[in-house]
């Protein structure tokens, strides 16, 4: 292919997948306009008009506002690959003469950093416009400047490193180079899981042991007749910057622990936390992590066995205007394209994760042995959050990776019945 029939076919897919999306949006507004004044049965009973219409205008308000960000970033990006401005910047650089690592690495650096320059406006205004008009956000400026630079230098950290130990492999070992730099970051990626919850989150956050208590001996029982074994049950303290309430699981073997937000220690009952903390030691049982971490290697794996078919393929550096080949433009050029394609690749994997929710969720109902603590923390977690409640079908099917609130219940109260039913028999 020309380089101009590459680029033709670029700004198909991109304008498609831009054009889906927005569409996609569209239809979610107009659906919860639709169901504004209508509370859906399966909620009616546990929440308020007044609380309900307020969870709509909240979906309404942000969605309203991905069409605007949607735009400008479109715009952006189409901006940048018609004027050239990466290998304008990759040109300039190249007057310093820097030796090809650094100049690499350089390069990479500038592009993030006014990537994430741009989309910091974005961020300021959802966090401290959105959010702030609703009541989640807690952040202050301080803490978000704080927490900016912090993220900032870690990128900086492990960034490096990694593009350096990647630049070492491509240039040190021959044609098999993508098999040996696939296996530098997957041992890389595995490395940074492993210290996430020990190193990288304590930066942000504070982690303490639930205290003593009737809660802590209840869960403490649930891990145990579970057979779970864990360095630990944490509360953290997400309550200084959002009102959101959350639980997720991380790390592994020792380093294996369970996260409980304080908000969500605050709004919820002993049993409904129990229902909760029932459903992410199912994630494990069901080796939800591993299946993830698999596929995700998965992914990679093919990704950097298409950039080494396409590492010398000079068309497609000209269709970006590119004039020679390198390791840092071809990350940049599939940083254009993965935008399209993972977007239209997006409902295989949350489909997947929509059956790991499910299975966690029967996995929970099971544990417990009723529906009934974990029904009510999601409803009462749905119902805080502020979520949306009636999300057009199509557009939970490309973008959630959870099933939408009601379904969840629906799938509960099935196994349930399903479950008396055979113990009548």
């Amino acid at each position: 292919m020309t380089p101009l029939a590459i680029l033709i076919l670029f700004f198909v897919f991109f304008a498609g997948e831009f054009l889906f999306s927005f569409s996609l949006t569209i239809l979610n507004i107009n659906n919860s306009i639709k169901n504004r004044n209508i509370v859906p049965e399966f909620i009616r009973d546990f929440i308020s008009g007044e609380k309900y219409t307020r969870s709509v205008d909240y979906s309404l308000r942000k969605e309203r506002y991905s069409l605007l960000t949607s735009v400008v970033s479109a715009a952006i990006t189409a901006l940048v690959v018609l004027s050239q401005f990466a290998p304008r910047v990759n040109g300039w650089l190249g007057g310093f003469n820097f030796h090809p690592y650094f100049h690499g690495i350089l390069f990479l650096l500038l592009l993030t950093a006014l990537s994430s320059l741009l989309s910091l406006p974005g961020s300021l205004y959802s966090q401290f416009v959105i959010e702030e008009e609703f009541g989640f956000n807690k952040m202050t400026g301080k803490t978000f400047i704080i927490d900016l630079l912090k993220s900032t230098i870690l990128s900086f950290i492990l960034f490096v490193p990694l593009i350096l130990g990647l630049f070492l492999f491509i240039d040190k070992t021959g044609n098999l180079w993508w098999l040996y730099s696939f296996t530098f970051f997957a041992s890389f990626q595995l490395l940074i899981s492993l210290l996430y919850p020990l190193v990288i989150a304590p930066l942000f956050n504070k982690f303490t042991d639930i205290e003593e208590g009737s809660l802590k001996d209840r869960l403490v029982a649930l891990a145990e007749k579970t057979s779970f074994k864990a360095k630990g049950i944490y509360i953290m303290d997400g309550s200084r910057r959002s009102s959101h309430s959350n639980a997720y699981f991380t790390g592994f073997g020792k380093a294996r622990r369970i996260v409980l937000f304080d908000t969500l220690i605050n709004s919820l009952s002993e049993e409904e936390i129990e229902g909760v903390l029932a459903h992410e030691i199912g994630h494990f049982k069901k080796k939800h992590i591993i299946k993830n971490l698999l596929s995700s290697l998965i992914i990679a794996f093919i990704l950097f066995y298409l950039l080494s078919v396409l590492s010398s393929y000079a068309p497609l550096y000209g269709a970006f205007g590119f004039s020679e080949a390198s390791f840092p433009a071809l990350l940049v050029i599939l940083s254009f394209c993965l935008g399209p394609i993972s977007f239209f690749a997006k409902p295989l994997f949350t489909i997947q994760s929509r059956k790991n929710e499910y299975e966690a969720d029967q996995f929970a109902v099971d544990v417990v042995g009723s529906a009934e603590p974990l029904k009510n923390a999601l409803i009462n977690l749905g119902k805080e959050n502020l979520s949306n409640l009636t999300p057009h079908p199509l557009y939970s099917f490309f973008h959630y990776s959870h099933p939408v609130l009601s379904e969840r219940i629906k799938a509960m109260v099935a196994k349930k019945e399903t479950g008396e039913k055979e113990k009548g028999k």
